[in-house]
């Protein structure tokens, strides 16, 4: 594990990483607003979350091309798909015309990336490492399209909402907890992975915080000398399957099973914050606690 110091070696990185991050979002909203209005851009998002960020700040109408899987609101589904899982298709995507390309670093490709800019297109880049990071990229692509005053009203609540829980929970003892999405092979998070960053926020922490890779894949035998407090299944499969998977473990195993939404808590959106209340709320016992 890494040490105190190496620690915030990497925190100062990151700081350093997001002040750069916001001189060029500046400097690209500055430039785009003194060339076009924003009622004149051509915007294409190449993330899912990126896509329900333009209809949260009502520039739909200037959506002409979307990545897979942008499927919320529903009337996303209707927008030309020029990026997947194999990368975005360049000859489209110039075939749209675009003015700003919204791109997800570490989602996309990063050659796609290169070669859009390359092309003299606008590029935004969204890289959420934890919940907050939704609030300031947010903030920031309200103020690239004219719409701050919106945008500051959206995540007002949303801000409100993690405060709360993080002063909740902040001074526990973090629960262990199994991350659980698949078990063929079974698949987990390490440390610094999206949904760690989610359990920390519930004062909570997976149990292979260890692992050297943030999506590792593991043994039911690690599983249970870890011995999880709770196994916490990110799937669509309903709850009781999960539990018949790990019961003939039983004898060695003594967890609780929790289910959440892996749709919304996989992704980048102002949707989460009711989603982790419930999980929250779930992984405390709180419901017990007010009875």
């Amino acid at each position: 594990m890494f040490t105190d110091s190496i620690d915030s070696v990497f925190f100062i990185s990151d700081k350093i990483r997001s002040f750069c991050l916001r001189i060029a979002v500046a400097f690209l909203a500055l430039l785009t607003t003194s060339t076009l209005n924003a009622g004149e851009l051509r915007i294409v998002t190449l993330a899912p979350h990126l896509t329900e960020w333009v209809y949260s700040l009502q520039e739909e109408d200037n959506l002409v091309g979307v990545s897979a899987y942008s499927d919320y609101p529903e009337s996303a589904l209707s927008k030309p798909i020029i990026a997947d899982y194999q990368g975005v298709n360049i000859a489209a995507l110039l075939h749209l015309k675009p003015d700003l390309v919204l791109a997800w670093e570490g989602g996309n490709k990063p050659q796609d990336i290169a070669r859009i800019k390359s092309l003299g297109i606008n590029v935004f880049l969204s890289r959420p490492q934890v919940p907050e990071d939704i609030v300031t990229e947010l903030l920031e692509l309200g103020t690239l399209l004219n719409k701050s005053h919106q945008a500051q009203k959206l995540v007002e609540p949303f801000s409100k909402t993690l405060n709360t829980l993080r002063l909740k929970y902040a001074k526990q003892q973090k629960i262990p907890i199994f991350y659980y999405s698949w078990h063929n092979p079974i698949m987990t998070i390490g440390k610094e992975a999206w949904g760690n960053q989610l359990l920390k926020v519930c004062g909570a922490e997976t149990i292979f915080s260890d692992s050297p890779v943030d999506y590792p894949t593991v043994s039911a035998q690690q599983v249970l000398l870890k011995q999880p407090e709770i196994i916490l299944s990110i799937s669509d499969k309903p709850i009781e399957e999960v539990r018949q998977y790990w019961e003939k473990h039983h004898a060695f195993l003594n967890a609780r099973y929790i289910r959440t939404n892996p749709d919304i808590m996989s992704r980048y959106t102002l949707r989460l914050a009711p989603e982790l209340t419930r999980l929250c709320t779930s992984i405390n016992n709180d419901e017990d606690k007010t009875h």
